[in-house]
């Protein structure tokens, strides 16, 4: 590993914390403001736009950083 050894371990890092606090509820993915939940009779329909969103952006990043 060389040259990027010490960037992959900053990003796999970084994603543990993450994770971690997703687990834990500290970062409310799949509730942001942007997510869209509709109940009629009953049926509830959920549709994550907002996180979609913000795991593409995190996701794109982390791609970027790792090449």
């Amino acid at each position: 590993m060389q040259g990027g050894g010490g960037r992959l371990l900053v990003v796999v890092g970084v994603g543990l914390i993450l994770a971690g606090l997703a687990l834990l509820g500290k970062i409310p993915l799949f509730r942001l403001p942007g997510d869209l939940r509709v109940e009629v009779a009953g049926v509830v329909v959920y549709v994550p736009l907002a996180t979609c969103l913000v795991l593409s952006a995190v996701l794109s990043l982390v791609s970027y950083l790792l090449r």
